[in-house]
């Protein structure tokens, strides 16, 4: 209901702060954080939305950084390794617990009845443009670094089901979909989105796509070898490439992940803003608040400042960056700072 609620504010505000007449967009694209994973029924209705399932908290939205699932995804990995999948080693040698086998495997262990009710679990990315254009689409993004969609395949039924029989049919019944290529025009904007937004009804709605990696063309950084390091809550070091490798700790390499006709390759950190906002709120001590306030600044300003003035190691600390575990190299959530 929030991200609906966004769409209602955000977009008219766009408009309105751009000077623009709505009558002159052709087309709306957005982006999302993943894997974010929405179960939801055959007409894109959250399972939290429905009576029944209200004070189930597996029916809720599985956000980005949800880890609950470390110990599925140890599972994924071990097994993976014991059969050989060959998939394995597109993602450096190790899957996530962020990522859609394991919450979908912690929702059928966890939750049967959610994970039975649900028509799809859905990346929110997806979900975003399903409730936009009244069509669902996978975008390439998601369903190649999260959905491990490798080659025009999921991992196979055998290897599913040899993680629990009931989660056989979990790559085909519940992720799989048409895929849309990034960019790709998914539908037309609907009356009742239109009404949200205040844009044409009609225009174009283009395929799902992940913050991370719309930052690539953004920034104009899509040529083979150039790295973009984008900086939020977590880090995602994007970078295109014309061959494929596969490289040990790495988040994944996906064949159109970033553009079309390149390999994606991705890594980073779980932990980057939130451990500055942590270390802000419980570290920092009183005098340097009120020395910022006195020069004006926010505290992360004041203390980028300070830290600019020396060089590279002159503190001589040494840190672990695993508040929220590691992504590479280690791709363990558990691990602790």
């Amino acid at each position: 209901n929030d991200y609906v609620a966004v769409l209602k504010s955000a977009v008219p505000a766009a408009i309105k702060d751009a000077g623009i007449d709505p009558a002159d967009v052709i087309g709306i694209a957005t982006d999302f954080t993943a894997c974010t994973m929405v179960p939801s029924t055959i007409d894109g209705t959250p399972l939290s939305n429905l009576e029944e399932f209200r004070n189930n908290p597996h029916a809720y939205v599985k956000l980005w950084k949800h880890h609950a699932a470390q110990p599925h995804a140890d599972r994924i990995n071990e097994l993976a390794r014991e059969r050989g999948e060959t998939w394995l080693s597109r993602y450096g040698g190790l899957i996530s617990s962020e990522w859609e086998l394991a919450k979908g495997l912690q929702l059928l262990e966890e939750a049967p009845e959610v994970y039975n009710a649900m028509y799809k679990f859905v990346e929110a990315a997806d979900w975003i443009i399903w409730q936009l254009c009244g069509t669902y689409v996978r975008n390439a993004c998601t369903a190649g670094y999260k959905g491990n969609l490798q080659d025009g395949q999921y991992p196979s039924r055998e290897f599913l089901g040899a993680l629990n029989r009931d989660f056989a049919g979990f790559a085909e019944d519940k992720i799989a979909n048409t895929i849309g290529e990034l960019g790709d025009r998914a539908g037309g904007l609907t009356a009742e989105a239109a009404a949200w937004t205040g844009l044409p009804e009609g225009i174009a709605v283009a395929v799902g796509n992940v913050d991370a990696h719309v930052t690539a063309p953004a920034a104009k950084a899509t040529k083979p070898g150039q790295m973009v390091a984008i900086m939020g809550t977590s880090t995602c070091h994007v970078m295109n490439g014309d061959v494929l490798k596969e490289v040990p700790g790495m988040c994944g390499v996906v064949d159109g992940g970033i553009i079309s006709g390149y390999y994606g390759y991705e890594a980073g950190q779980s932990g980057v803003g939130d451990i500055f906002a942590w270390y802000v709120k419980n570290q920092v001590p009183g005098s340097y608040y009120e020395a910022a306030a006195a020069h004006g600044l926010t505290i992360h300003e004041y203390l980028t400042n300070l830290s600019a003035e020396q060089e590279v190691g002159e503190h001589g600390l040494v840190a672990l960056d695993w508040h929220s575990g590691n992504r590479s190299v280690l791709v363990d959530h558990e691990l602790s700072g």
